[in-house]
């Protein structure tokens, strides 16, 4: 029988979303994970102690970072220094650097929803009845507020971001594993985030998602590309979520699910096989 690998799942089984359960994906992805894999689970706040411990780390549900940026900034440190695998990779570029990447694929004219973190910047956004401020170290609708455009010039500018609103006809997401398409849902209620359906994409839908996820650069991992339909039809990027995206698995058929499993299974076997520890 060949060596099992060991996997230290990351997860805080106590977080609570608004509309989701993390807990019930990480028990499920955790109870298949261990057919192939020695698994164990700890909360984020305990990674750096255990990492010389695990073949793999393994970031899932682990709840925004924010809440304990100076403990995962650690960990992050940690693992690079004594060359841990962690998966996803840390060299990501979406929202695992934080939001920069919005006002990266602005400035490239990336189909995203236009955003700028400077008063000198405000002739770029479209008009709009309202705009979304948020933190560039936001997560989950922490510090979210809007306002009308004649505010805008007195924003205290520096650490915030500012979007137009957009009047969506929907929300949906792409989810990849690498660099291979999963499966695509959608809430078609834009007042009822997470109350998702299946969604099947058409060709320029899909390479939409995947000109962000070859943006991204990251040869391993889990991603999932956020975007809203506008009521003209486009498409338009709201989020790269390359740190920790929830998957929504409960909102799949089974096959589906099995599917994403064994891809995940799949990937980070190459992870492990590409990625010899260091130390």
């Amino acid at each position: 029988m060949p060596d099992r690998r060991s996997v230290l799942f990351v997860t805080d089984l106590a977080y609570q979303a608004q509309g989701r359960r993390y807990c019930d994906e990480d028990i499920f992805l955790t109870s298949r994970l261990r057919d192939g894999f020695d698994t164990a689970l700890c909360h984020p706040l305990d990674a750096a102690a255990l990492l010389d411990a695990f073949d793999l780390i393994v970031v899932r549900n682990s709840g925004p970072v924010l809440h304990y940026q100076r403990q995962y900034d650690a960990f992050r440190a940690q693992a690079v220094a004594c060359g841990a695998r962690v998966y996803n990779p840390l060299s990501g570029r979406g929202d695992m650097a934080g939001k920069q990447y919005l006002l990266d694929l602005t400035t490239a004219r990336y189909p995203v929803i236009p955003t700028i973190d400077r008063p000198e910047d405000l002739h770029l956004l479209p008009e709009a009845d309202q705009y979304a401020v948020k933190p560039k170290a936001g997560a989950d609708s922490i510090g979210l507020a809007f306002v009308p455009r004649e505010h805008l010039d007195g924003l205290a500018y520096g650490d915030v971001l500012v979007q137009p609103c957009i009047d969506f006809r929907y929300e949906v997401s792409f989810y990849y594993v690498d660099d291979t398409f999963q499966y695509a849902l959608y809430a078609p209620d834009p007042e009822r985030r997470w109350i998702l359906e299946t969604y099947e994409p058409t060709g320029a839908d899909l390479a939409f998602a995947r000109s962000f996820i070859g943006w991204n650069t990251l040869d391993h991992g889990i991603q999932r590309v956020d975007a809203c339909r506008t009521r003209e039809g486009e498409l338009l990027l709201v989020e790269l979520e390359d740190l920790n995206p929830y998957l929504s698995l409960d909102s799949l058929p089974n096959q589906a699910r099995d599917s994403f499993v064994a891809s995940m299974k799949a990937s980070l076997h190459r992870f492990m096989d590409a990625q010899p520890r260091v130390g």
